[in-house]
């Protein structure tokens, strides 16, 4: 939308005196979809959305604003993009993760291994950013949509990986590894660091061994309150 396009408010675009990110320097080899992304992605994720605009967003990624316009029509496709770019790179990292295990309730667990090596050295942590988005950004907006879909999956791959690991009831196993995972963004986000994952997985076991050794009927997680 061209309101938000040329939004500014909070943000200067003074940053465009560097090509370094928060993790490395921008190889010159990057597309200028590339760059422009990994610039929307350090500085929605480390200022917020709303507060940075897209000549912040364009003089970080070294490049013309007619760029942007060219290759997301805008910030709100922009937005989305930053968003889809930051899931595909979260799905390879927690498989990757996964894929480290045979043990298929080791596989259940392997998120908290991806969280302990996820962005190395990016800065502070801001814990999720697509329920950031999702707090930041109508529910009508495409960026919106891609950060549910992100939500979506990650319970979709628990029932997988809880199926995998014998547990009766998938769908309430799943929501369960969800909840105490979204705890455990919310803390480091607190700045309670490595802690806030140990103590998450050691819930998260907990609970996947309660659930796979789990009998009788339970309430349908759907109608907890």
């Amino acid at each position: 939308m061209e309101q938000n396009d040329r939004s500014t408010e909070g943000y200067s675009s003074d940053v465009s005196g560097t090509q370094q990110t928060g993790r490395t320097a921008q190889p010159l080899r990057q597309s200028v979809r590339q760059r422009l992304v990994t610039a929307a992605e350090e500085l929605f994720y480390a200022h917020g959305i709303a507060s940075v605009g897209v000549d912040a967003v364009v003089a970080r990624a070294g490049v013309a604003t007619a760029s942007l316009y060219k290759n997301f029509g805008g910030k709100d496709g922009l937005v989305a993009g930053y968003l889809q770019a930051r899931d595909e790179r979260w799905r390879r990292h927690w498989e990757a993760h996964i894929d480290q295990h045979s043990d298929p309730c080791q596989r259940a667990l392997a998120v908290f291994a991806a969280l302990e090596t996820w962005d190395p050295g990016q800065g502070p942590n801001n814990g999720c950013a697509h329920l950031a988005a999702l707090q930041q950004l109508p529910a009508d907006h495409p960026g919106a949509a891609v950060s549910r879909h992100h939500k979506h999956y990650l319970l979709d791959r628990w029932r997988q990986l809880v199926v995998e690991a014998g547990c009766p009831e998938p769908e309430a196993a799943a929501n369960d590894l969800l909840l105490i995972y979204e705890g455990t963004l919310a803390l480091q986000a607190a700045s309670y660091g490595s802690k806030a994952v140990r103590h998450g997985r050691h819930l998260a076991r907990l609970s996947l061994e309660n659930h796979r050794h789990e009998l009788g009927p339970r309430v349908d997680s759907a109608r907890r309150p």
